[in-house]
């Protein structure tokens, strides 16, 4: 099993205080969030002068990718805005929330590994990673490019429409009748109905789900975009 969620504890005081009591602790908890939220937010994140003399290792004023510790190389194109490939201490203001060390999407499996509390019974999981990876790597390299990770998403979505069909599909005729459907494919039914015959067949949910999927991708360039 994996430990999902982080506990927290639980606090139980003798007796029932007076609702006055309890209600002047709220009071003066949120002062001192107040004080405290005043304070952090005069700190700086990072100490840059700091973090400059420890990692500019030839003194020159200037960070570039190699002298950057290892978890920062996934953000050093995002801190490095002029695009000269080194990293002034203006920029490294200017990109202070980039230093925060931060989990990066791929870090999913080390973190499968790290929670598993049974080693015996918890491969389950990481295995299938490993199987669907290994199933993408079409030329078997062991390298992901490009064209077999749109490959990946194309087998997804036709997993995913085929999924919808069987579970909706009740006379088993390749489409889904208004009578048929269920949950989103119900709600959104005409708009899913191109050729409005009445029916949503492998194609039209095919159409909708790849648009679902660039509109979402757009979304997300886009907030990188405004980020940088």
């Amino acid at each position: 099993m994996f430990r999902w969620a982080i506990v927290l504890p639980l606090v139980f005081f003798a007796g029932l205080p007076a609702a006055e009591d309890r209600s002047a602790r709220k009071d003066d908890k949120r002062a001192e969030d107040k004080k405290d939220d005043k304070k952090a937010k005069g700190r700086p994140l990072v100490d840059v002068d700091a973090f400059m003399k420890e990692y500019d290792r030839n003194k020159d004023g200037y960070l570039t990718k190699d002298e950057m510790p290892e978890w920062l190389h996934y953000n050093f194109a995002r801190i490095d805005t002029d695009k000269d490939g080194k990293i002034s201490k203006e920029e490294l203001t200017k990109g202070m929330a980039y230093l925060q060390q931060r989990r990066r999407p791929s870090d999913v499996v080390i973190v499968l590994v790290e929670m598993s509390d049974c080693d015996e019974g918890c491969g389950e999981e990481i295995q299938r990673a490993y199987e669907f990876l290994y199933k993408l790597d079409k030329n078997k390299d062991g390298k992901l490019d490009a064209d077999e990770l749109k490959a990946g998403r194309e087998m997804i979505l036709k997993q995913r429409v085929e999924g919808i069909l069987k579970r909706l599909d009740a006379d088993k005729d390749g489409k889904i009748s208004k009578k048929e459907a269920r949950g989103m494919v119900k709600e959104h039914f005409d708009q899913l109905d191109k050729n409005k015959d009445g029916f949503v067949d492998r194609d039209e949910l095919m159409a909708a789900a790849s648009a679902k999927l660039a509109e979402d991708k757009g979304g997300s360039k886009e907030k990188d975009r405004k980020e940088k």
